[in-house]
């Protein structure tokens, strides 16, 4: 390799170092991110320093912070590695094959089950990418975590990141026949009576319903004998009839075609989650992202209403 092409990569892996440092927080998360020890990426921030000849960060017990030299180097730098990303990606083309790692968070009840089917798919179409499937239901910082992508249920807070609504899960009531006495609800207030179970990310003491035909929203009041945050916790404890309610249909279809659980009030259903995939604003997408983005595009719907 030439002279002139070998500072040219070492100068694109400085500027790299110094935005991972800045958008990860630290040395140490850097050095995590990127497979390196943190002596590693302290001489490299210190190589770019003297290359350019000013200090781009300074350093102290209580943490970092940029200097004015170094608030320019960053977004400069970061122009710069996007533009020399997507150059190479035009060169190359779109057809070049996807490599490299993708970091994926999901919830806790679909990446343990509904969503390793199109996880196989994508890793079957893209043998050169490896995969890290976190199981989070909520993601509050993709870049200090490395993470690439989401898929998120429920409307996304965070206006830094694109969000494609891929699907929608319908929820409705259930319990099981041990709930009842043999004597099923005749109306939608009548619920209000049985005991019941929450499900706290998103009822806690009453639960919301819409009538199906009429459009008829009402408030039904409740008080849970038992509340969870996980959904296969709320499956459980309602096959072993210690209450009523509100789950997601993929979760109880087979326990409903089974009898283990009555579709309670039928003609009143919660409000449908929207089910999110999620990644930060960036000029470039790597093509291991945009084939995933792509493959969950296709199969999540399915996946969640089934």
């Amino acid at each position: 390799m030439a002279a002139g092409a070998a500072d040219a990569d070492m100068s694109m892996l400085l500027m790299g170092t110094f935005v991972r440092i800045v958008e990860s927080g630290s040395l140490s998360a850097a050095a995590a991110q990127m497979n390196a020890t943190q002596p590693t990426v302290s001489r490299r921030l210190q190589a770019l320093e003297r290359h350019l000849g000013v200090r781009l960060l300074q350093r102290s017990t209580h943490g970092m912070r940029l200097t004015v030299d170094g608030e320019r180097c960053f977004e400069r730098a970061k122009e710069l590695l996007a533009s020399w990303a997507a150059f190479e990606a035009d060169l190359r083309g779109t057809q070049k094959e996807p490599q490299g790692k993708l970091r994926v968070a999901v919830p806790h009840a679909f990446g343990q089950e509904k969503f390793v089917l199109p996880l196989a798919r994508f890793l079957k179409e893209c043998p050169q990418v490896t995969v890290e499937w976190l199981l989070r239901d909520d993601v509050q910082d993709y870049i200090g975590s490395g993470i690439d992508c989401a898929v998120q249920v429920g409307e996304p807070k965070d206006p830094a990141v694109v969000a494609i609504k891929m699907s929608e899960v319908p929820r409705f009531v259930v319990a099981a026949p041990s709930v009842l006495d043999d004597a099923l609800p005749a109306e939608v207030g009548d619920l209000a009576h049985l005991p019941w179970l929450a499900l706290g990310t998103y009822y806690r003491n009453e639960v919301v319903l819409r009538h199906n035909v009429t459009g008829e929203v009402r408030q039904v009041p409740i008080r849970p004998r038992f509340t969870t945050d996980n959904l296969y916790a709320l499956r459980s404890a309602a096959l072993l009839g210690l209450g009523v309610c509100v789950g997601s249909a993929w979760l109880l279809a087979d326990d409903i075609a089974q009898g283990r659980l009555l579709h309670l009030m039928p003609q009143w259903q919660a409000a449908p989650l929207p089910v999110y995939l999620t990644y930060p604003h960036a000029q470039f997408y790597p093509s291991r992202l945009q084939r995933f983005v792509s493959i969950m595009r296709d199969a999540v719907p399915m996946a969640v209403q089934s």
